[in-house]
């Protein structure tokens, strides 16, 4: 019998669905080989995992000891007091994980400051820092389908925890024994020592106020809030409240929510899969639209912790066509830049930061703007150290941050992208693109036309396993063993390779520092500008390939990054 399937049955405290869980896979080799075998991996981004029983699935147990591991860092660097914000997503147990890690946290005689109920993951970021934390989890796991769940931990800058702390967690957490060794407390309990504190309204408020004062040109929403018709669903998660809010606040009072998917669920019943990347999320919107005869200028959907946002725009033909997240982050790079320098507002020192996977599209709106620009590694965290970086040193200003991925943030009062405020500067850009004769879909054809035809595809190589973590390593670790000279019939001018840190020139064999941390993803830079660039997941079992082209026209771009797309196929 596994080891650890057989101290689970013996525990006697164990609750009655998880003594029934283990008594249904008795027997089950494979399934009790994948719960009880690898724990799941703590780091950055926190943990991510399928719910049920055993140690490497998210249930209250794996959180607690998690928990305790986090209870550990927080005393050690004396933040007792200051205290840990909690929140959490409409995800099935979120709000069950969530009152786990408070009384684990209280128990430690660490102050909690946990939400009345679901929030979106970019306030918890403000909750942070807002109430002076030493820092922060969110019970989320985002985008992912509905047997998931997860738990991400931020430090006191409102960031993702960084990589030395992350250890120390995993460290402290591995040598919790997962039942007798986590401390607990009931929240009656953990209220009447004044350790639990139940926030909500006034927190709100605050990250409203805070969302709205990055606001470039409030006056083009209040003209034209009432013309352009804006369709917006939360795909039953956390925006539901504060994404319309924020919008009617701002100006837009043609606003029409998706009804059916405003519903708060975690099983996401009207979409295979919540995430705002995939065209069927818009589905419901554009049956509103049709039924009712909206005029449309466009439709937002964030994801189920609202801080991914999607949009969908009518094109040339009348069709609805959701929009990459590289789209959208060069719609609101255009913006930003051409609405600050309209207004006079547009900073000598203005630099924006895009993940190094993201389009580089970007950065060549940023060049002919001579606005600064900068690559990070893939995770918001990246982004977020930038921003504290200026903040304290005033080097540059900050005006945006985005991820391919479609996250985004225009301004330093939360430290991971938030689709609250893309959610109200994305309509203020339909407004003023309005005000300039244009609809929004016109205005990324225009960008194409001035810039050059980029287009961008990800691959998803799923992994299956025991240990897919491990399995992800070894595949890129074979890759980085092999010596791969072209790409679809195209040389590899150069290979990045970010876990040794170095760039290597194909021809001269000439080494660079690529000037970035340490990081498991090869990034093969090809002769004719393309990019491909290969990376595990760190939130999925599944290697992700990224393919970056550019063209002179959209049917070209296409045929290269599918030509690309299949090399990468026959690669992997």
């Amino acid at each position: 019998m596994n080891r650890e399937y057989g101290k689970w049955l013996a525990y006697g405290g164990l609750d009655e669905n998880s003594k029934k869980r283990l008594e249904e896979i008795r027997g089950d080799e494979e399934a009790i080989a994948s719960m009880f075998t690898v724990p799941m991996s703590f780091g950055t981004a926190g943990l991510r995992s399928t719910m049920d029983v055993g140690i490497s699935r998210m249930n209250v147990y794996t959180v607690g000891q998690t928990t305790q591991g986090l209870a550990e860092l927080v005393k050690s660097a004396g933040g007792e007091k200051r205290g840990v914000a909690i929140c959490h997503d409409c995800r099935i147990n979120s709000r069950l994980f969530a009152e786990t890690a408070a009384c684990v946290l209280c128990a430690n005689g660490i102050k909690v400051y946990l939400f009345d109920s679901l929030r979106p993951t970019p306030e918890l970021s403000f909750a942070v820092m807002h109430y002076n934390c030493i820092a922060g989890i969110n019970i989320t796991a985002s985008h992912n389908p509905k047997e998931y769940n997860g738990y991400k931990v931020y430090w006191e800058d409102g960031a993702q925890l960084p990589p030395e702390h992350a250890a120390q967690v995993s460290k402290a957490a591995a040598e919790c024994d997962i039942f007798e060794g986590v401390k607990k407390i009931s929240p009656e309990k953990a209220k009447k020592r004044g350790l639990l504190e139940i926030i909500g309204k006034e927190c709100d408020e605050a990250f409203l106020q805070a969302v709205l004062a990055c606001s470039l040109a409030p006056e083009y929403t209040r003209e034209y809030g009432d013309s352009l018709g804006i369709v917006y669903t939360p795909v039953h998660g956390t925006g539901h409240k504060l994404v319309p809010e924020a919008l009617r606040r701002s100006g837009i009072n043609n606003l029409h929510c998706v009804e059916s998917q405003m519903v708060i669920d975690g099983s996401f019943p009207t979409v295979a899969s919540p995430n705002p990347e995939n065209r069927e999320c818009f589905d419901e919107a554009v049956k509103l639209i049709n039924e009712k005869g909206i005029d449309c200028g466009c439709i937002i959907a964030t994801d189920p912790d609202a801080d991914r946002i999607g949009l969908a725009l009518k094109n040339e033909k009348g069709e609805f066509v959701a929009l990459s997240g590289n789209q959208i982050g060069a719609l609101l790079i255009d913006y930003v830049i051409k609405v600050r320098r309209e207004k006079g507002i547009l900073p000598q020192n203005a630099c924006a930061v895009k993940s190094v996977v993201s389009s580089n599209l970007f950065d060549a709106i940023c060049e002919k703007n001579g606005v600064s620009h900068v690559s990070v590694l893939t995770g918001f965290k990246y982004i977020g150290e930038k921003i504290k970086e200026w903040a304290a040193d005033g080097s540059r200003t900050f005006i945006l941050g985005y991820e391919e991925s479609q996250g985004y943030l225009a301004g330093g009062y939360a430290r991971d992208k938030d689709a609250v405020g893309a959610s109200v500067l994305c309509a203020e850009m339909a407004c003023w693109h309005k005000a300039h004769g244009k609809s929004v879909f016109e205005a990324l054809n225009a960008i194409y036309e001035e810039y050059g035809h980029y287009r961008e595809k990800v691959l998803n190589i799923k992994i299956s396993g025991v240990d897919p973590m491990a399995q992800m390593s070894e595949k890129t670790a074979k890759l980085r063993g092999t010596r791969v000279e072209e790409l679809g019939g195209e040389k590899v001018a150069a290979l990045r390779d970010y876990l040794a840190g170095t760039r290597t020139e194909t021809g001269s064999g000439k080494v660079a520092p690529t000037g970035l941390p340490q990081s498991d993803m090869l990034y093969y830079e090809l002769a004719d500008g393309s990019a491909v660039i290969i990376r595990p997941s760190g939130t999925e079992p599944k290697i992700k390939a990224y393919i970056l082209v550019k063209a002179d026209s959209s049917e070209e771009a296409e045929a290269k990054a599918e030509k690309y797309a299949a090399a990468v196929g026959k690669l992997l």
